[in-house]
């Protein structure tokens, strides 16, 4: 079971309708609703992206993210949950001098299970990764941000700098990553 962390995001609803259309089972929560024990039922996680700054939050989606590493399962960061997840495991953030908004054409640089070559994308942050800590590696840049789609070492766990929500090749990434 895919449980989807809604942390805010203007875009979650978009990626509910997507999961929705394409019959994925998944269950919704917010940090405030998530009972940490209960994440040994799920098998794979979505975190989404958020509008505002938490410490709460994070520090939720941090054990999410040290869950999934520990117990071998599944996560997607989106944006913010890029962020985190970069955050949680020693890497650094930046504040941009001007927000990206708008539709760009990321490469991806290394053999993965999400995507090929190049696709279009929908950004919309304030923040980006500045530094990955040692295990995760760039698989994907663009002209705006050299760690677009992230990866933990050779596992299932990733994070994507953009929203895959709002866009067809994104949908597709989503996809892939719930049929993984």
């Amino acid at each position: 079971m895919l449980l989807v962390v809604d942390n805010g995001s203007i875009y979650t609803q978009n990626l509910i309708d997507f999961l929705i259309k394409n019959k994925i089972s998944f269950e919704k929560k917010t940090p405030n609703e998530l009972n940490l024990p209960s994440l040994e039922k799920y098998d794979s996680f979505i975190l989404s992206g958020r509008r505002k700054n938490e410490k709460k939050i994070n520090q939720i989606n941090s054990k999410v993210i040290l869950h999934s590493i520990q117990n071998n399962k599944k996560l997607l960061g989106i944006c913010y949950g890029a962020e985190i997840l970069a955050l949680t495991l020693g890497g650094t953030i930046r504040k941009l001098e001007t927000n990206q908004k708008g539709e760009e054409e990321i490469s991806i640089q290394k053999e993965n299970v999400l995507a090929n070559e190049k696709i279009k994308v929908f950004e919309s942050h304030g923040f980006e990764i500045s530094r990955l800590p040692d295990l995760l590696i760039s698989i994907a840049d663009s002209e705006n941000c050299k760690n677009e789609i992230v990866q933990y070492n050779e596992k299932l766990i990733f994070g994507t700098q953009f929203h895959p929500e709002m866009t067809l090749d994104g949908q597709d990434l989503i996809h892939k990553f719930c049929l993984l």
